[in-house]
């Protein structure tokens, strides 16, 4: 059979989406890879649209497979995901050489068309391209909160969960197969579950997937704070599997913005709601991200939110300038007013400070033993990850290769020395951390 080649763009949620095509694919017969640099029949691109950036790489990577077309080199483009979903027919009369698009959740017909039969899908079969001991965990897709500056609601439509049996059954299964580290994903985790069960259901869900055996770690990624559900608090307190860790986008600090970008919740209740965080669970490592140069935003609320964030020191941030998303709020109702370089000098100073705070968190953690997962081995150091480090977006270990370790495996590693985005250690016992 034919070779495909699925190339996926943008986030991880993306990704869980081309493993689920790479299942089918190879389930029917084809030589489906992920993102090989090999030549290939077929190429399936899994697009972003969500920013300006997101969607100059898509096109970009789009282009580049034409022309590959064109030079004879591959048979047929295939094109689907978020930028496919909100441009369709746009890009159907500009890219005419790609032989079909898809939206973002057309996968299982754009299966079935390559394969020329209806294919059925269980929700869980994928073909994992991340390592073998971890695995993304996709629990809802879609979002009803309606950012004033974000475009996904636009692309994904509204919130939609999966039931909490049929992710009990996904996590089993995979680890069955060896997977021991769930990140566990969503556009919004608050709101997991208001959709079917007519509650929020993320406390209750965490707590059956931390009880299955052979879980070691379940990290949370993409909380709302607004509408928070706290019982999740007891829940990571009371489970060791449950990673001390909570990604939670808060995206600014001051009243008058938060209230433009309508965040539905204020200042006092964002201290207040961090807060209670660091005292339910004491050595949290927060990860958060801030937007700057939003419509309106004064030089009086950029130095607002510099205050918070040496007032709060999270333990990981990200941070972006605002680009205006067609048909969103902000982009029908505000004037984008602040000017561009004014936006970057803004954006250097937050993550300058930003960095300044991530060698101070990172060099007091010098002396101390942590539990490192080994995701791969280089030249000099083996490279691993903390309970506090969600693959690709947050630091390292890298450990000395003084014994033979093994990838996938867990391990006690002292730390030596520290770097603002990178810890170095050496192995602190021989025993595996079970």
């Amino acid at each position: 059979m034919a070779t495909v080649n699925v190339v996926t763009l943008g986030c991880s949620k993306n990704l869980v989406d081309s493993e689920r095509v790479l299942k089918m694919l190879s389930d029917a017969g084809f030589d489906a890879v992920h993102e090989s640099g090999d030549r290939s029949d077929i190429v399936v691109i899994n697009t972003c649209g969500f920013i300006g950036d997101a969607k100059e790489e898509s096109i970009n990577t789009i282009m580049e497979f034409v022309s590959a077309k064109s030079q004879g080199k591959l048979k047929e483009i295939y094109v689907m995901g978020c930028l496919s979903e909100r441009y369709r027919h746009e890009l159907q009369a500009e890219i005419p050489e790609v032989d079909k698009f898809y939206g973002k959740f057309d996968w299982i017909s754009l299966a079935s068309d390559l394969v020329r039969q209806h294919i059925k899908h269980s929700g869980i079969e994928r073909t994992l391209t991340t390592p073998s001991h971890h695995a993304y965990l996709k629990i809802s897709e879609g979002c009803n909160r309606h950012c004033a500056f974000c475009a996904i609601p636009i692309i994904t439509g509204r919130h939609k969960s999966r039931t909490i049996e049929e992710i009990e059954c996904e996590v089993r299964l995979l680890v069955e197969r060896g997977v021991r580290e769930f990140n566990v994903i969503a556009q919004d985790l608050s709101g997991y579950g208001l959709d079917l069960y007519g509650t929020q259901k993320l406390p209750e869900l965490i707590e059956r997937l931390a009880s299955i055996s052979g879980v070691k770690w379940l990290r949370l990624h993409y909380a709302y704070p607004a509408q928070f559900p706290h019982e999740l608090l007891a829940v990571m307190r009371k489970h060791d599997n449950v990673c001390s860790y909570l990604d939670i986008a808060l995206q600014h600090i001051s009243d008058s913005v938060l209230r433009n970008m309508k965040r539905h919740i204020d200042a006092r209740e964002t201290r207040s709601l961090l807060a209670e965080i660091r005292r339910e669970v004491p050595d949290i490592h927060i990860r958060t991200t801030l937007m700057v140069g939003f419509p309106g935003e004064t030089d009086e609320d950029f130095e607002e939110l510099m205050e918070f964030v040496r007032e709060q020191r999270f333990e990981r941030m990200g941070a972006f300038a605002y680009c205006e998303e067609e048909n969103t709020f902000a982009a029908l109702n505000y004037e984008d007013d602040i000017p561009q370089d004014v936006k970057q000098s803004r954006l250097d100073r937050l993550m300058a400070l930003q960095e300044e705070i991530s060698a101070e968190i990172q060099h007091e953690k010098i002396g101390s033993v942590l539990e490192v997962v080994i995701d791969r081995e280089e030249e000099d150091f083996y490279i691993g990850r903390t309970q506090w480090d969600s693959p690709e977006v947050d630091p390292e270990v890298l450990v000395h290769k003084d014994k033979t370790l093994v990838v996938g495996e867990f391990y006690k590693i002292e730390i030596t020395e520290a770097l603002p985005f990178e810890l170095i250690g050496r192995i602190k016992e021989s025993d595996l951390v079970l």
